[in-house]
C-alpha cells in the first residue's frame, strides 16, 4: 500500500484518469500476458487483474458485464478471458499474476520499473529462467542447486513437469548449437535466422564459461555442432 491512511496509490492522477490508466494496463496484460511499467502502476494494475480473473472463474452474466466494463476491447479479449485464462487458473486459488522488479525502463528519470505478467503462461519469466538455469547446469555437468529445484517445484505445481522438460531441451539445443532442434523450435515463430545467430552466440558463451571443468562429452558435442 501507499502508507498512512491511503488504501491505494493515486499515481498522480484524479479518479477518472487513474481508472482509465489501470483499465488500459489490464487490457494490455490480457492481450500480451506480459507488460513492463513503473512499479507503482504494476502493483495497482495487479489488483485489478486479479479481480478480472476472479470474475472469469465465476463465469456468470453479472461477471461478464463487469469484465466487459473493465476491458477496453471486450469484443476481442472476452473470449480469451473466459476461455484460455479461465481454464488455466480454474484450479488455482489465487496468485494469478506476478510483479518482478527490473532495471529502470527510462534512463533519465530512473523510476522504479517492474514486469507484470500472468503466471503459468507462455511468457512466464520465472518458468523460462528456471528452465535456462537447469539447461546450463546440465551442459556444465553439475547438479542443480537447492534454490533451482525449489523454483522448479513452484513453476511446475500447476503447469506440469513435461512443459519444463521440453523447454529445458530447447535451451540445451540452443546452447549446444543443435541446428535441427533449433529449426523446429523457431519454425512457428518465423525467426529461424535470428535464432540460429543466437544459438551461435550462446554456444560460444557456454564454451567460454565451461573452461576446463566441463565433461569431455559436452565439449565434443559443442565442437561437432558448431
Amino acid at each position: 500500500m501507499a502508507g498512512g491512511l491511503v488504501k491505494y496509490r493515486h499515481l498522480s492522477r484524479d479518479s477518472s484518469a487513474r481508472k482509465a490508466l489501470l483499465r488500459g494496463l489490464v487490457t494490455q496484460l490480457v492481450q500480451y500476458e506480459h507488460i513492463q511499467t513503473t512499479h507503482a502502476k504494476a502493483k495497482e494494475a495487479q489488483r485489478l487483474a486479479e479481480k478480472l480473473i476472479t470474475l472469469a472463474k465465476k463465469n456468470n452474466e453479472p461477471c461478464r458485464r463487469s469484465a466487459q466494463g473493465i476491458l477496453y476491447t471486450p469484443h476481442i479479449l472476452l473470449p480469451k478471458l473466459f476461455g484460455e485464462l479461465r481454464n488455466r487458473y480454474l484450479t488455482r486459488e489465487g496468485g494469478y499474476t506476478r510483479v518482478t522488479r527490473t532495471e529502470p525502463k527510462n534512463t533519465y528519470d530512473q523510476a522504479e520499473s517492474s514486469i507484470l505478467e500472468f503466471v503459468d503462461g507462455p511468457k512466464d519469466s520465472r518458468f523460462m529462467m528456471t528452465a535456462k538455469t537447469i539447461a546450463r547446469d546440465r551442459l556444465l555437468g553439475r547438479e542443480p542447486t537447492a534454490l533451482t529445484m525449489q523454483n522448479a517445484k513452484k513453476v511446475t505445481q500447476f503447469r506440469g513437469q513435461k512443459d519444463l522438460d521440453d523447454m529445458v531441451e530447447r535451451f540445451v539445443a540452443l546452447q549446444a548449437g543443435e541446428s535441427p532442434v533449433t529449426a523446429d523450435y523457431t519454425a512457428d515463430e518465423g525467426h529461424s535466422k535470428e535464432a540460429a545467430e543466437m544459438a551461435d552466440r550462446e554456444s560460444a558463451k557456454v564454451k567460454g564459461l565451461m573452461g576446463d571443468g566441463a565433461p569431455e562429452s559436452t565439449k565434443k558435442l559443442i565442437d561437432l555442432k558448431r
